[in-house]
């Protein structure tokens, strides 16, 4: 059969299989549908649920604005497709074309997309876990516990964690008028993702807002009452925090361990694919039939020197999910590379915080507009002479600009002088980002791979 006859066929009676039903799932699944797949399609999770937005879970479910089952995926068409939900993938045979489940049946594909995301990073001590009042932040059942507690109105709060889910469960609390203490390894909170300077400023709005914030220090113990209930945290300081609920905030471990053995190059890292979302297998080869989109992804970008980025971002799962279906059902002259550049928001003490670009790439800082001091700014980074990234507190206006220099690889720091730029902003200085071997709460952005060298790169969106 020719490759065209096969691509019809598999289009009318093809079996597609997505393991990962939550955002990056569901829209690629209707992609396939709406670019004219009839065959069949069947989406497995491991939740129960079916597919729900993640990012209201820290901030307007725990403020109660929201209930955690209204939170639900709004659906674009509809699927014709069968959900498997409430049951873990817990392997793959590649040569048989076989998901093994974990209630022992197995789903057999033609083409199969990986969009299992990430889970929430588990605090390292099992028996601390244990106690009553020890939470972490990442599903809808996560959430609708912790708001249960907060609104019991525990006597101290404690994050573990000063990352963007860590802030905003501490802003959250203080809306509630809740006693938050903040425990951060790194030098500021969101150190990981935007740098040291940026860090501070975050830090006086924790402080600002009450927050008692302490960083450079771990926890290096929880401790419970006779009765199993959280009493209080020890830090490596040593000194101890009385709490009766702790929300552990160490960022994200990408979902792969299902794959192991399976001969598909996946890791700690996530599961590494080309730009047309083709996954590696061990061996560097690229297969045709095992696909990967969302948090678990992991692809080079040539706007960010072909660097193989992990993006733990709503809008990339969105559209990267849809280049890869759009390509599972297209010849190779048709399919299409992800080039989405990446953008992450935050809404924390009153402020939105958005980004766009790789920041932990930046070694320079640039305030183009705006102050530091008053909390309302843009700045902008550059590496290796070229603009690599820009993020603004409460001046959202000025990212689609920046979007454009990253875009055109634009010199860093730019030529133009804005109207509002202060003097704080004149010269660029060291963005401050920690050493990549130590951990820190929160990177949103895991780069691996060679520095971007070339400035002559001419990037066009695949929207254009």
């Amino acid at each position: 059969m020719s490759a065209d006859g096969y691509l019809e066929a598999l289009r009318r009676k093809g079996r597609i299989v997505i393991v990962g039903a939550s955002l990056a799932g569901l829209r690629a699944a209707e992609t396939l549908r709406e670019q004219g797949f009839t065959g069949s399609l069947t989406l497995i999770g491991d939740e129960r649920y079916q597919p729900y937005d993640r990012p209201p879970l820290s901030k307007q479910v725990l403020l109660g604005r929201a209930a955690a089952e209204h939170t639900a995926l709004p659906r674009h068409s509809a699927l014709n497709a069968q959900w498997r939900l409430g049951v873990a993938a817990t392997g793959l045979d590649m040569s048989a074309k076989r998901v093994r489940l974990a209630d022992g049946e197995e789903v057999e594909y033609d083409r199969l997309l990986i969009t299992t995301g990430v889970r929430a990073r588990p605090w390292p001590h099992p028996q601390e876990v244990e106690l009553d009042g020890v939470f972490t932040l990442r599903t809808r059942d996560d959430t609708a516990q912790l708001y249960r507690r907060l609104a019991a109105g525990p006597r101290r709060v404690l994050v573990i964690g000063a990352g963007f889910t860590g802030s905003e469960i501490a802003s959250a609390c203080r809306e509630r008028d809740l006693p938050v203490t903040v425990a951060e390894r790194g030098a500021a909170p969101l150190v990981g993702a935007l740098g040291s300077v940026v860090g501070e400023v975050a830090a006086t709005l924790h402080r600002d807002h009450g927050v008692d914030l302490r960083c450079g220090v771990m926890v290096t113990g929880l401790e419970g009452d006779p009765a199993g209930r959280l009493r209080c945290a020890h830090l490596s300081d040593g000194s101890t925090v009385d709490t009766d609920v702790a929300v552990i905030c160490l960022g994200a471990t990408r979902n792969t361990e299902w794959l192991a053995g399976s001969g598909l190059g996946a890791g700690p890292r996530g599961i590494a694919c080309d730009a047309g979302c083709r996954a590696f297998d061990v061996r560097g080869i690229v297969t045709d039939d095992v696909f990967v989109a969302g948090d678990v992804a992991r692809s080079p970008h040539p706007l960010f020197g072909y660097q193989f980025l992990s993006l733990e971002h709503w809008g990339n799962a969105v559209a990267q999910a849809e280049i890869a279906a759009h390509n599972m059902i297209s010849a190779s002259a048709d399919r299409r590379p992800h080039l989405w550049v990446p953008a992450f928001w935050s809404s924390q003490f009153g402020v939105n915080i958005k980004s766009v670009g790789v920041p932990p790439m930046g070694e320079q800082l640039l305030v183009a507009q705006g102050s530091l001091t008053e909390r309302r700014f843009t700045g902008v980074y550059g590496c290796q002479g070229r603009v690599i990234a820009a993020v603004t507190f409460d001046q959202t206006k000025w990212l689609e600009f920046y979007q454009r220099l990253i875009e055109s690889a634009a010199p860093f720091p730019p030529s133009f002088r804005t109207v509002d730029r202060r003097a704080e902003g004149l010269e660029p200085v060291a963005a401050g980002f920690p050493d990549p071997s130590l951990p820190t709460h929160g990177p949103t952005v895991t780069v691996s791979g060679y520095s971007p060298t070339d400035r002559r790169i001419t990037f066009t969106p695949a929207h254009a």
